[in-house]
């Protein structure tokens, strides 16, 4: 059985993102399916390469998340892991209400 890596729990989280590529400045729409502390997961069918610099808005419940961050890993037609590196204090308090919400969401659904 593989360990888990991860630092904090992801939890299912559905939200609209923009994903800027600090390089190159190009803008691409996704969505949001995983949340967590730390980062984020983005589903995208021509997700950016590993290493990658970008900076991410995430937009849920009338609220934004804006932070800057680096693809961790790339998956062809699926989707990018985000390792956040800078955020906001504004978008540390909407991130972890919002990861207060999704930990009640599901223990309230593995009930």
């Amino acid at each position: 059985m593989e360990k888990e890596r991860r630092r904090t729990p992801r939890y299912p989280f559905v939200a609209t993102a923009e994903v800027f590529d600090t390089l190159s400045g190009a803008k691409i729409s996704a969505r949001v399916s995983e949340l967590s502390l730390y980062g984020c997961y983005i589903d995208m069918i021509n997700p950016p390469p590993e290493g990658t610099s970008i900076r991410v808005k995430i937009h849920s419940q009338g609220r934004r998340l804006d932070a800057s961050g680096k693809v961790l890993y790339s998956a062809p037609n699926l989707g990018f892991g985000v390792s956040f590196h800078d955020v906001s204090v504004h978008s540390l308090i909407v991130l972890k209400e919002w990861l207060l919400l999704a930990a009640k969401a599901k223990y309230q659904h593995s009930k």
